[in-house]
């Protein structure tokens, strides 16, 4: 059996970044994989160019059972902390939009694996990949017997992740460990997922699949601005997929098709035109479809046969329209999951569950969730780090 000072079962982007920090503390890492390669998931994000992080992090835009718990990782490890390691390895970003950082070039998601495989060889770190855990133990240290051998360490680190997206291993190893060393675990559900709706809605919905509008969509008291796309089995795009972390079964959305639009728009467009239109005035603010979908039986009514309160009415309709998703698609189109190993279990500091000393969760296995455009990354990052400062 081989002996470390601390052992990280998961790969990913908390995993390598806790492994290298606790190496350089002059720790012997191990960080065992159960694919064939690290880094799956930072790979396949932000279409191969990898979204790492967000200038606009802060505690407020993560969910969460205690809205406080991920402030202190964040603050002491930030988005500027990362960026600059991003710096010293030469590799270029920009920022897309809204704060988000992309690295440049296709495929530049490779560079911030290597990175942290070259920060990993550095700091000594050894990695295990294609080793499946057969069990988890501590009769005094921990042990962790795997198809590559069994192990040994002082300290013990999941870092599997979440449920979201099966088909690269995602499993719910993280909550059978929390479970087996009794660290209570927060209801999960998918995040950041498309959602679906009924056979009613389908009806308007499916023909306009592929077209994607400036909306401002609600769940709840938080709304996000920004596009929103129509799919065959709903509605998807970063309005929708922010909205979908917040929306519990039941409820219905409000998407305000025209954020930019006043409610007497319709209006002072008649005392302009009044023969035109009213599917004509609301496609020179709405692509054609979608106008004449949302115009409904008014479609080929003109202006100036309306009356004023009608138009800013239609207006009203159409800045909040409600609707009501039946689902989601799931796990397998879910970016990140909601809930997780509850944070009231876990040190804000080192994120040590306080019941097991020297096990820790780090990453989407706890129950920070964060918004869309690298905030996710940040929190892998932050809470790696702080796990990597005390393992």
């Amino acid at each position: 059996m081989r002996a470390y000072d601390a052992i990280i079962i998961g790969g990913g982007a908390a995993g390598l970044y806790a492994a290298f920090h606790a190496g350089r503390r002059g720790r012997r890492v191990l960080v065992i994989e159960h694919n064939s390669e690290v880094g799956a998931k930072i790979l396949i994000s932000g279409g191969g160019r990898c979204n790492f992080t967000n200038l606009h992090v802060g505690p407020d835009r993560f969910i969460s059972g205690n809205p406080h718990f991920a402030r202190s990782a964040l603050a002491r490890h930030t988005q500027a902390d990362f960026i600059a390691l991003v710096k010293k390895h030469s590799i270029a970003f920009y920022e897309k939009t809204l704060g988000q950082l992309f690295c440049e070039g296709p495929r530049s998601s490779q560079k911030i694996v290597r990175m942290l495989l070259d920060e990993c060889l550095a700091a000594g770190v050894d990695i295990v990949c294609n080793a499946r855990v057969s069990a988890a133990r501590k009769p005094d240290r921990f042990v962790v017997e795997t198809s590559a051998g069994a192990f040994e360490s002082e300290t013990l680190t999941i870092a599997t992740g979440g449920l979201p997206i099966p088909k690269l291993g995602a499993s719910g190893f993280a909550f059978e460990i929390a479970d087996q060393f009794s660290v209570p675990i927060v209801a999960t559900r998918p995040g950041l997922v498309p959602l679906t709706f009924s056979e009613a809605d389908l009806a308007w919905m499916q023909p306009l699949s592929g077209i994607s509008a400036d909306a401002a969509v609600s769940a709840g008291k938080t709304a996000f601005r920004e596009a929103a796309l129509f799919t065959h089995r709903g509605l998807s795009g970063p309005a929708v997929l922010q909205a979908s972390s917040y929306w519990a079964p039941g409820d219905a959305i409000s998407v305000d098709w025209l954020p930019d639009t006043p409610e007497d728009a319709l209006a002072a467009r008649k005392r302009e035109r009044p023969k035109a239109q009213l599917k004509t005035a609301l496609a020179e603010m709405l692509p054609e479809r979608l106008a004449v979908a949302l115009s409904g039986t008014w479609t080929t009514a003109a202006l100036g046969d309306m009356k004023d309160t009608a138009l800013i009415e239609i207006m009203r309709a159409l800045k909040a329209r409600p609707l009501t998703p039946i689902g989601t698609e799931g796990y397998a189109k879910a970016e990140v999951m909601v809930g997780g190993v509850d944070t009231n279990a876990l040190s804000q500091q080192t994120m040590e569950a306080g019941k097991a000393p020297g096990l820790f969760f780090i990453g989407e296995a706890v129950d920070v969730t964060g918004w869309l455009g690298g905030y996710n990354f940040q929190w892998a990052w932050s809470s790696g780090w702080a796990a990597g400062q005390a393992i």
